[in-house]
């Protein structure tokens, strides 16, 4: 596993220490994908309600708050696939 999934991996569960009413998938660039739904945050690229793909540096700014989930997607730096209504309660989530 790569030192940015467990970056993130952390972040995500310091954020959502009770998971996620829903299911989503976050792919990064390069090294890999983390799944948030109720039964917590890990490691994986299962299926889910929604995928938001983004490069690692992003991925990174939206963790630690430098970056708005909402501005990240509308200029084109997040993607998503699938719920918009998931990925729009997540992005509430991590504030």
């Amino acid at each position: 596993m790569s030192e940015v999934i467990q970056a993130a991996l952390a972040a995500l569960s310091e954020k959502m220490p009770q998971g996620f009413d829903g299911s989503v998938t976050f792919r990064i660039e390069d090294e890999g994908a983390i799944v948030v739904d109720s039964d917590g945050v890990r490691a994986s690229d299962e299926e889910t309600d929604c995928t938001l793909s983004a490069s690692a540096e992003t991925f990174q700014a939206i963790l630690s708050g430098e970056l708005n989930p909402t501005s990240a997607f509308m200029t084109g730096k997040l993607r998503v696939e699938g719920d918009m209504g998931t990925a729009m309660r997540l992005g509430a989530a991590l504030g």
